[in-house]
C-alpha cells in the first residue's frame, strides 16, 4: 500500500497529495546515511524514482517516508513508517509525510548538499559510532547548516551495532563536545543501528519533535527552485506522442496549477545577443510522489510538466533556475552585493587552514538558492563585497549564500553572506 492511500482528509486539505517537510541529509559519505534512509523510508522507497504516469519522472535524490502513531503504545514504541503498528499490531495514525533531500549535482559531495541545502527545512547529522569525531566532512557539513541557517537538526549516532556500550558512551560524549556552541547543540542525539533497524521508532520521535513543519503562506507569488531538468521521451518516440521538458524542484511559497502559466529564470542564453531570456511555458501536468496531481504546494519533490522543447530541458540544463508567475519575480543580475562573514578556518581537510581575507579579482564559488555559480570579486569594502557572477542569476535580496574558496584543488567552504 503506498502512502498515498493512508492520507486522512485533514492531511490532504492541509498538504494535498505531498510531503509537507523537507529534511536533509548530512554526514561523512562512510557513515552509513544512504543506509538510514532505506531504514526510514521503508516500504515505500522505490516509488521515488520510478516514473510517474504521462513520463513525469522524478530523478531528483529524494525519497518520501510517511510517519505513523500508534496511541495505544508508549512513544518511541508507536513509532513507525506502516500504517500497523509493529509494537501491538493495532492501525496507527499517520502523523506526516516528509520528503529526504539527497540533493543532485556534479562537482563533488560539498556542492551538491549546499544547492540541495536551499530546499532543507531540517537536517538530520550522521556519525558513525565507530569512527573518530569529527570527520572532516562532518565537520564541514554541520559548518554549512550553520551557514545556511538551518537550525532544526537531529543527531544521528549509527552502526552502534558495530562498538561496545564503553565505545559507544565515549563517542556519544564526543559527539556532545564537537557541537557544542552550534546550532546543533541543543539536538537530540539518537544512538541507532540502520542496518538492524534498532532505535529507528526513537529516531522517527525526535525527527516528529524537533523539526517542525514551517508556516507556508500559499497567498504569496509562487517560487520554486529548480534541481533537475530532463526529457521523458524515449529514443523513437514518434512525433505525436511526445511530451514536453520537465523540470523538477521544490516550491518555498506560494502554490501552482495545471493549466498555470510560468516564467522560467534567467532562462536561456540568447547567441546572438549574448544575453539571457526569461522563458515562459504553460504547466500541462504536476507530479509529486504520490503519482500525478491538479495542484502543488511546498514540501516535497515536485515534477512540472510543460510545453518547452525537451531538448532544452535535457541533462539538468535547468538546474539554478527559478520559477514562478510572469512578472513575480526579482531581476537576473549578473552582478551581486554580499554582506559576508568569514570562518576563522576552512575546514575539509585532515588540517585546517586560516581563511585569509577576500581579495579583489579573487575567484570565488558561491551557493546562490539551488546554482552554484563561478564569481569573480570586482569591488572589497570591509566585509562588503561585489562580485561578477560568471552566469546570471535570479536573485532575492536577503537570500543566504554559501561561498567556498579553492583550497588544494578543491572547493572549500570559508564563509557566508548575505544578499544586500
Amino acid at each position: 500500500m503506498h502512502w498515498k492511500e493512508t492520507l486522512p482528509d485533514w492531511y490532504v486539505k492541509k498538504y494535498g497529495y505531498q510531503p509537507c517537510v523537507n529534511i536533509g541529509t548530512a554526514g561523512h559519505v562512510d557513515h552509513g546515511k544512504t543506509t538510514l534512509i532505506q531504514s526510514l523510508t521503508g516500504v515505500w522507497t522505490s516509488v521515488h524514482s520510478q516514473e510517474l504516469k504521462r513520463g513525469i519522472t522524478i530523478r531528483v535524490g529524494y525519497s518520501d517516508a510517511a510517519f505513523y502513531k500508534c496511541k495505544s503504545c508508549e512513544e518511541p514504541l508507536g513509532y513507525s513508517t506502516t500504517p500497523k503498528c509493529p509494537n501491538c499490531g493495532k492501525e496507527s495514525e499517520l502523523s506526516r509525510v516528509v520528503s529526504f533531500v539527497d540533493s543532485p549535482g556534479h562537482e563533488s559531495l560539498m556542492a551538491n548538499m549546499l544547492s540541495g541545502s536551499a530546499l532543507m527545512d531540517g537536517a538530520l547529522l550522521v556519525i558513525a559510532a565507530n569512527e573518530k569525531v569529527p570527520k572532516p566532512q562532518t565537520k564541514e557539513h554541520l559548518l554549512a547548516l550553520e551557514t545556511l541557517e538551518i537550525k532544526q537538526i537531529v543527531l544521528v549516532q549509527n552502526k552502534i551495532d558495530l562498538v561496545s556500550y564503553k565505545d559507544a558512551m565515549a563517542n556519544y560524549s564526543d559527539i556532545t563536545k564537537f557541537v557544542k556552541g552550534t546550532n546543533a547543540a541543543k539536538s537530540p542525539i539518537i544512538p541507532i543501528s540502520s542496518q538492524s533497524g534498532l532505535n529507528i521508532d526513537a529516531l522517527i520521535g525526535a525527527i516528529e519533535s524537533n523539526i517542525k513543519t514551517p508556516t507556508r503562506d500559499e497567498s504569496k507569488d509562487a517560487v520554486m527552485h529548480v534541481l533537475r531538468s530532463f526529457d521523458v521521451n524515449k529514443p523513437g518516440s514518434k512525433i505525436k506522442d511526445m511530451k514536453g521538458g520537465v523540470i523538477g524542484g521544490s516550491l518555498t511559497q506560494g502554490a501552482f496549477a495545471v493549466g498555470d502559466e510560468i516564467e522560467i529564470k534567467p532562462g536561456l542564453l540568447n547567441e546572438k545577443k549574448k544575453i539571457y531570456e526569461p522563458l515562459q511555458t504553460k504547466i500541462v501536468s504536476l507530479g509529486t510522489g504520490a503519482g500525478i496531481v491538479d495542484s502543488v504546494k511546498p514540501g516535497g519533490l515536485v515534477a512540472i510538466g510543460t510545453k518547452l522543447d525537451p531538448t532544452m530541458t535535457r541533462s539538468d540544463s535547468f538546474i539554478g533556475s527559478v520559477i514562478g508567475k510572469p512578472g513575480t519575480l526579482p531581476e537576473t543580475l549578473s552582478q551581486a552585493k554580499l554582506d559576508i562573514n568569514l570562518f576563522d578556518s576552512a575546514v575539509g581537510t585532515t588540517g585546517e587552514t586560516k581563511v585569509l581575507p577576500i581579495q579583489n579579482g579573487e575567484l570565488l564559488r558561491l551557493n546562490i538558492g539551488t546554482a552554484p555559480v563561478l564569481s569573480k570579486v570586482s569591488n572589497v569594502k570591509s566585509n562588503k563585497i561585489q562580485v561578477e557572477l560568471r552566469r546570471p542569476v535570479c536573485i532575492f535580496e536577503g537570500e543566504n549564500v554559501a561561498i567556498s574558496r579553492r583550497i588544494a584543488e578543491r572547493w572549500r567552504l570559508i564563509g557566508a553572506g548575505i544578499v544586500g
